[in-house]
């Protein structure tokens, strides 16, 4: 099935996710977190895209971007292709470590801005984690910092000052914003669970290749696509067409 085109915003601003392989964490320590900023402030210069709220949490990242000129694919890949290389290398892994495309919202007035953002900046707080307040891996404290490389002059226009941030963090309204498909996740997961007795797909690599083949088979049967398998298990497109 061809991929489904991208959803453009007549605003330039777009709620973009991604996740960590079959829930593989993709921050082990405050270094990992700190190299990812990195690159995003690096990345973002580069291409144009303004990212005006993050939030790294251990196995999924949320950006709220403004894009004019329809480069947020660039910078996507970029951080894709940077973070990755520098997260495998360090703990001597290989394969994919981001699952499938990135996910992307596109955003058309200001009562949904907020709800991106009042989303991704409470993502902590509602994984039971800590307040949006004490987060250390959001954009809540540059808010208001005029040397942060987080463009945030829109919101502060709409919300107002850090007292008004935080009582609209508290708050609650809106329209529900976007997550990723939970449902087709614990599909996906147990599914991996009931044929190779674990969630993670990459331990195909270290099977013979009877039992790799009869494994690939078993998950295509059951309704993985091919792209989605290779995402999963790190192995080839070619081997697993031909598994049977």
């Amino acid at each position: 099935m061809p991929r489904q085109p991208r959803q453009a915003s007549g605003s330039g601003y777009l709620h973009l996710i991604v996740r960590g392989i079959g829930r593989q964490a993709l921050f082990e320590e405050r270094e990992d977190y700190q190299f990812y900023l990195s690159i995003l402030r690096r990345y973002a210069r580069e291409t144009g895209v303004a990212v005006c709220a993050y939030c790294l949490m251990e196995n999924h990242v949320h950006l709220l971007a403004r894009d004019a000129e329809g480069r947020t694919p660039q910078l996507m890949k970029k951080l894709g292709v940077s973070y990755s290389a520098y997260f495998n290398k360090k703990y001597e892994r290989c394969g994919h470590l981001f699952q499938d495309r990135y996910l992307s919202e596109a955003i058309e007035d200001d009562a949904y801005l907020l709800t991106a953002f009042r989303y991704i900046l409470n993502n902590p707080a509602k994984a039971g984690i800590c307040p949006a307040a004490a987060y250390a891996w959001s954009s809540y404290a540059q808010y208001d910092q005029p040397e942060s490389f987080v463009d945030t002059a829109l919101l502060r226009e709409l919300i107002g000052d850090r007292a008004q941030l935080d009582a609209f963090l508290a708050g609650e309204g809106g329209a529900a914003c976007m997550e990723y498909d939970k449902r087709d996740e614990v599909w996906q997961q147990d599914l991996l669970r009931s044929i190779l007795g674990t969630e993670n797909g990459m331990v195909l690599q270290n099977m013979d290749r009877a039992a790799r083949n009869d494994a690939l088979h078993r998950l295509k049967e059951a309704g993985l696509t091919v792209r989605r398998i290779e995402r999963l298990t790190g192995i080839g497109r070619n081997i697993i067409q031909r598994a049977k």
